[in-house]
Protein backbone atom coordinates (compact mmCIF):
# COMPACT_ATOMS: atom_id res chain seq x y z
CA UNK A 1 0.00 0.00 0.00
CA UNK A 2 1.35 3.17 -0.73
CA UNK A 3 1.56 6.19 1.99
CA UNK A 4 -1.11 9.07 1.75
CA UNK A 5 0.14 11.73 0.22
CA UNK A 6 -1.28 15.19 0.81
CA UNK A 7 -1.85 18.12 -1.98
CA UNK A 8 -1.26 21.96 -1.14
CA UNK A 9 -3.38 24.01 -4.24
CA UNK A 10 -1.15 27.15 -5.30
CA UNK A 11 -2.96 30.39 -3.71
CA UNK A 12 -1.96 34.19 -3.97
CA UNK A 13 -3.15 34.18 -8.04
CA UNK A 14 -7.20 35.25 -8.04
CA UNK A 15 -7.70 32.93 -4.86
CA UNK A 16 -6.98 32.74 -1.71
CA UNK A 17 -8.30 30.64 1.69
CA UNK A 18 -8.51 33.83 3.78
CA UNK A 19 -9.65 31.69 7.35
CA UNK A 20 -11.68 28.67 8.31
CA UNK A 21 -13.13 27.67 11.18
CA UNK A 22 -16.47 26.63 13.13
CA UNK A 23 -17.97 24.82 10.09
CA UNK A 24 -17.16 27.46 7.69
CA UNK A 25 -14.30 28.89 5.23
CA UNK A 26 -13.64 32.73 4.06
CA UNK A 27 -12.30 32.47 0.51
CA UNK A 28 -11.09 35.20 -1.92
CA UNK A 29 -11.98 35.23 -5.92
CA UNK A 30 -10.33 37.66 -7.29
CA UNK A 31 -11.64 40.56 -5.74
CA UNK A 32 -14.73 38.85 -3.95
CA UNK A 33 -14.75 37.52 -0.55
CA UNK A 34 -17.29 34.53 0.00
CA UNK A 35 -18.11 33.10 3.05
CA UNK A 36 -19.72 29.57 3.21
CA UNK A 37 -20.13 26.33 4.96
CA UNK A 38 -17.30 23.92 5.27
CA UNK A 39 -17.86 20.93 7.86
CA UNK A 40 -14.38 19.77 7.69
CA UNK A 41 -13.46 23.28 9.18
CA UNK A 42 -13.65 21.54 12.98
CA UNK A 43 -11.35 24.44 14.53
CA UNK A 44 -11.69 28.12 15.74
CA UNK A 45 -11.64 30.71 13.45
CA UNK A 46 -8.08 32.79 13.43
CA UNK A 47 -9.78 36.12 11.91
CA UNK A 48 -12.14 38.63 14.12
CA UNK A 49 -15.85 38.67 12.79
CA UNK A 50 -15.31 42.18 11.20
CA UNK A 51 -12.98 40.38 9.01
CA UNK A 52 -16.09 37.53 8.31
CA UNK A 53 -18.37 40.69 7.49
CA UNK A 54 -16.79 41.66 5.00
CA UNK A 55 -17.66 38.91 2.66
CA UNK A 56 -19.80 40.19 -0.83
CA UNK A 57 -21.52 37.01 -0.22
CA UNK A 58 -22.28 34.87 2.38
CA UNK A 59 -24.03 31.56 2.22
CA UNK A 60 -26.13 30.77 5.04
CA UNK A 61 -28.31 27.37 6.07
CA UNK A 62 -30.84 26.53 8.89
CA UNK A 63 -33.13 24.29 8.97
CA UNK A 64 -35.69 25.17 6.81
CA UNK A 65 -33.91 27.34 4.03
CA UNK A 66 -30.16 27.46 2.29
CA UNK A 67 -29.52 31.04 0.43
CA UNK A 68 -27.06 33.54 -0.05
CA UNK A 69 -26.87 36.77 1.32
CA UNK A 70 -25.07 39.36 -1.66
CA UNK A 71 -24.05 42.52 -0.92
CA UNK A 72 -24.94 45.06 -3.36
CA UNK A 73 -22.53 45.62 -6.08
CA UNK A 74 -21.41 42.34 -6.20
CA UNK A 75 -21.20 41.10 -9.72
CA UNK A 76 -23.74 38.21 -10.99
CA UNK A 77 -20.47 36.44 -11.99
CA UNK A 78 -16.59 37.50 -12.33
CA UNK A 79 -13.76 36.07 -14.25
CA UNK A 80 -10.57 34.79 -12.50
CA UNK A 81 -6.97 33.52 -13.51
CA UNK A 82 -6.09 30.37 -11.64
CA UNK A 83 -3.78 27.15 -12.33
CA UNK A 84 -2.62 29.07 -15.81
CA UNK A 85 -6.67 29.11 -16.63
CA UNK A 86 -9.30 31.49 -16.51
CA UNK A 87 -12.70 30.78 -14.77
CA UNK A 88 -16.04 32.29 -15.05
CA UNK A 89 -16.89 32.46 -10.91
CA UNK A 90 -20.75 32.37 -9.89
CA UNK A 91 -22.19 31.36 -6.67
CA UNK A 92 -24.78 28.43 -7.24
CA UNK A 93 -27.86 27.27 -5.33
CA UNK A 94 -25.49 24.03 -3.90
CA UNK A 95 -23.31 26.69 -2.09
CA UNK A 96 -20.44 25.93 -5.13
CA UNK A 97 -18.89 28.96 -7.21
CA UNK A 98 -17.48 26.73 -10.42
CA UNK A 99 -14.36 26.13 -9.08
CA UNK A 100 -13.07 23.22 -6.76
CA UNK A 101 -9.26 25.00 -6.69
CA UNK A 102 -8.11 22.02 -4.53
CA UNK A 103 -8.06 20.22 -7.77
CA UNK A 104 -5.51 22.55 -9.42
CA UNK A 105 -2.40 19.80 -8.04
CA UNK A 106 -3.98 17.39 -10.13
CA UNK A 107 -4.46 19.33 -13.07
CA UNK A 108 -0.27 19.98 -13.19
CA UNK A 109 -0.26 16.53 -12.78
CA UNK A 110 -2.58 15.59 -15.62
CA UNK A 111 -0.48 17.92 -17.90
CA UNK A 112 2.78 16.70 -17.00
CA UNK A 113 1.39 13.39 -17.71
CA UNK A 114 0.47 14.23 -21.27
CA UNK A 115 3.70 15.62 -21.73
CA UNK A 116 6.07 13.47 -20.98
CA UNK A 117 4.50 10.80 -23.27
CA UNK A 118 5.81 12.87 -26.36
CA UNK A 119 2.47 11.22 -28.27
CA UNK A 120 -1.07 12.06 -29.25
CA UNK A 121 -2.63 11.96 -26.00
CA UNK A 122 -7.14 11.23 -26.09
CA UNK A 123 -8.11 12.34 -22.21
CA UNK A 124 -12.21 11.56 -21.66
CA UNK A 125 -13.23 13.50 -18.28
CA UNK A 126 -16.27 12.57 -17.01
CA UNK A 127 -18.47 13.92 -14.51
CA UNK A 128 -16.37 16.85 -15.84
CA UNK A 129 -18.47 20.02 -14.15
CA UNK A 130 -17.10 23.44 -15.40
CA UNK A 131 -14.14 21.90 -16.99
CA UNK A 132 -11.22 23.05 -15.18
CA UNK A 133 -9.26 18.98 -15.93
CA UNK A 134 -10.50 19.14 -19.34
CA UNK A 135 -8.71 22.62 -19.96
CA UNK A 136 -5.75 21.48 -18.34
CA UNK A 137 -5.19 18.34 -20.81
CA UNK A 138 -6.41 20.89 -23.76
CA UNK A 139 -3.74 23.01 -22.34
CA UNK A 140 -1.47 20.54 -22.32
CA UNK A 141 -2.04 19.30 -26.11
CA UNK A 142 -4.63 16.60 -25.72
CA UNK A 143 -7.48 15.81 -27.33
CA UNK A 144 -10.24 15.66 -24.84
CA UNK A 145 -13.62 14.41 -24.31
CA UNK A 146 -15.58 16.25 -21.89
CA UNK A 147 -18.95 14.14 -20.40
CA UNK A 148 -20.92 15.80 -17.89
CA UNK A 149 -25.18 15.07 -17.71
CA UNK A 150 -25.45 19.03 -16.66
CA UNK A 151 -26.74 21.25 -19.49
CA UNK A 152 -25.71 24.15 -16.88
CA UNK A 153 -22.31 23.36 -16.49
CA UNK A 154 -21.19 21.90 -19.56
CA UNK A 155 -22.03 25.49 -20.77
CA UNK A 156 -19.88 26.91 -18.27
CA UNK A 157 -17.04 24.80 -19.19
CA UNK A 158 -17.29 25.84 -22.62
CA UNK A 159 -17.14 29.47 -21.38
CA UNK A 160 -14.20 28.93 -19.36
CA UNK A 161 -12.72 27.22 -22.60
CA UNK A 162 -13.51 30.76 -24.39
CA UNK A 163 -11.46 33.16 -22.12
CA UNK A 164 -9.60 30.35 -21.14
CA UNK A 165 -8.03 30.80 -24.93
CA UNK A 166 -8.87 27.58 -25.49
CA UNK A 167 -12.09 27.13 -28.00
CA UNK A 168 -10.09 26.09 -30.90
CA UNK A 169 -8.49 23.19 -28.97
CA UNK A 170 -9.57 20.12 -29.99
CA UNK A 171 -12.02 19.35 -27.25
CA UNK A 172 -15.80 17.63 -27.81
CA UNK A 173 -18.50 19.20 -25.29
CA UNK A 174 -20.88 16.04 -24.48
CA UNK A 175 -24.28 16.38 -22.76
CA UNK A 176 -24.93 12.91 -21.92
CA UNK A 177 -25.40 10.57 -18.76
CA UNK A 178 -21.32 9.38 -18.60
CA UNK A 179 -22.62 5.41 -18.55
CA UNK A 180 -24.69 5.62 -21.57
CA UNK A 181 -22.59 8.06 -23.77
CA UNK A 182 -19.27 5.49 -22.61
CA UNK A 183 -20.82 2.25 -23.59
CA UNK A 184 -21.74 3.78 -27.49
CA UNK A 185 -18.01 5.06 -27.72
CA UNK A 186 -17.00 1.98 -26.43
CA UNK A 187 -19.28 0.08 -29.05
CA UNK A 188 -17.87 2.74 -31.67
CA UNK A 189 -14.39 1.46 -30.91
CA UNK A 190 -13.38 4.47 -29.39
CA UNK A 191 -10.55 4.67 -26.93
CA UNK A 192 -8.37 6.67 -24.36
CA UNK A 193 -4.96 7.48 -23.02
CA UNK A 194 -6.30 8.91 -20.01
CA UNK A 195 -9.52 8.95 -18.16
CA UNK A 196 -10.50 11.67 -14.97
CA UNK A 197 -13.22 10.72 -13.28
CA UNK A 198 -14.79 12.74 -10.53
CA UNK A 199 -17.94 10.48 -9.11
CA UNK A 200 -20.17 12.55 -7.00
CA UNK A 201 -22.22 9.98 -4.02
CA UNK A 202 -25.50 10.97 -5.35
CA UNK A 203 -26.51 12.47 -9.34
CA UNK A 204 -28.47 12.43 -12.51
CA UNK A 205 -27.65 12.32 -15.76
CA UNK A 206 -29.38 14.23 -18.85
CA UNK A 207 -32.13 12.11 -18.82
CA UNK A 208 -32.87 12.35 -15.13
CA UNK A 209 -30.95 8.80 -14.92
CA UNK A 210 -30.02 7.93 -11.21
CA UNK A 211 -26.19 7.69 -10.36
CA UNK A 212 -25.69 6.14 -6.31
CA UNK A 213 -22.39 5.84 -6.14
CA UNK A 214 -22.49 2.16 -3.33
CA UNK A 215 -24.36 0.54 -6.16
CA UNK A 216 -22.50 2.12 -9.96
CA UNK A 217 -19.22 2.67 -9.07
CA UNK A 218 -17.50 -0.81 -9.70
CA UNK A 219 -19.15 -1.64 -12.57
CA UNK A 220 -18.33 1.88 -13.99
CA UNK A 221 -15.05 1.59 -13.19
CA UNK A 222 -14.65 -1.83 -15.18
CA UNK A 223 -16.44 0.31 -18.39
CA UNK A 224 -13.58 2.60 -18.19
CA UNK A 225 -11.05 -0.04 -17.93
CA UNK A 226 -12.47 -1.23 -21.25
CA UNK A 227 -12.62 1.91 -23.06
CA UNK A 228 -8.38 2.95 -22.52
CA UNK A 229 -6.01 1.98 -25.43
CA UNK A 230 -3.83 -1.22 -25.59
CA UNK A 231 -1.10 1.54 -24.05
CA UNK A 232 -3.31 3.73 -21.01
CA UNK A 233 -1.50 6.75 -20.03
CA UNK A 234 -3.10 7.50 -16.49
CA UNK A 235 -6.37 7.14 -14.18
CA UNK A 236 -7.38 9.66 -12.12
CA UNK A 237 -10.15 9.69 -9.55
CA UNK A 238 -11.31 12.08 -7.03
CA UNK A 239 -13.81 11.92 -4.23
CA UNK A 240 -15.37 14.39 -2.59
CA UNK A 241 -19.09 13.36 -0.36
CA UNK A 242 -18.72 9.63 -0.61
CA UNK A 243 -17.32 9.28 2.51
CA UNK A 244 -14.84 6.77 1.31
CA UNK A 245 -11.05 6.40 1.92
CA UNK A 246 -8.37 6.62 -0.78
CA UNK A 247 -7.17 3.80 0.17
CA UNK A 248 -10.78 1.90 -1.36
CA UNK A 249 -9.58 4.10 -4.40
CA UNK A 250 -6.22 2.48 -4.49
CA UNK A 251 -7.41 -1.08 -3.78
CA UNK A 252 -9.86 -0.26 -6.92
CA UNK A 253 -6.78 1.23 -9.55
CA UNK A 254 -4.32 -2.16 -8.47
CA UNK A 255 -7.07 -4.56 -9.68
CA UNK A 256 -7.36 -2.50 -12.90
CA UNK A 257 -4.13 -2.21 -14.13
CA UNK A 258 -0.44 -3.51 -14.28
CA UNK A 259 2.28 -2.14 -13.25
CA UNK A 260 2.92 1.72 -13.43
CA UNK A 261 2.53 4.11 -10.26
CA UNK A 262 -0.06 4.38 -7.54
CA UNK A 263 -0.61 7.90 -5.69
CA UNK A 264 -3.58 8.19 -3.01
CA UNK A 265 -4.15 10.70 -0.44
CA UNK A 266 -5.68 14.38 0.55
CA UNK A 267 -6.47 17.25 -1.53
CA UNK A 268 -6.34 20.54 0.80
CA UNK A 269 -6.28 24.27 0.43
CA UNK A 270 -3.83 25.85 2.60
CA UNK A 271 -5.11 28.92 4.72
CA UNK A 272 -3.22 32.36 5.26
CA UNK A 273 -1.68 33.51 8.35
CA UNK A 274 1.35 32.32 10.53
CA UNK A 275 -0.28 28.78 11.55
CA UNK A 276 -1.02 27.80 7.51
CA UNK A 277 -3.76 25.44 8.60
CA UNK A 278 -4.61 22.83 6.05
CA UNK A 279 -8.25 22.59 5.26
CA UNK A 280 -9.09 18.82 3.62
CA UNK A 281 -10.88 19.68 0.39
CA UNK A 282 -11.73 15.81 -0.71
CA UNK A 283 -9.07 12.86 -1.76
CA UNK A 284 -7.94 11.00 -4.75
CA UNK A 285 -6.27 8.25 -5.66
CA UNK A 286 -4.07 8.35 -9.84
CA UNK A 287 -2.21 5.97 -11.77
CA UNK A 288 -0.30 6.36 -14.52
CA UNK A 289 2.09 3.99 -16.29
CA UNK A 290 5.40 5.77 -15.77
Amino acid sequence: MNKLSTLIAPTGQDYELLDSGLGEKLERYGSVIIARPDPQALWPKNLPPADWKRAHATFTRDEKNAQWRIKPGTPERWEISYGGLKFWIKPTAFKHTGLFPEQASNWSWIADSIKKANRPVSVINLFGYTGGASLAAAQAGAEVCHVDGSKTSVQWARDNAKISGLSEKPIRWILDDVRGFLKREIKRGKKYDGIILDPPAFGHGADKEVWKIEDDFLPFLQLCREAMTDQPLFFLINGYASGYSAIAYENNLRGLFDGGEIEIGELTLQELGDMKRLLPAGIFARWRSV
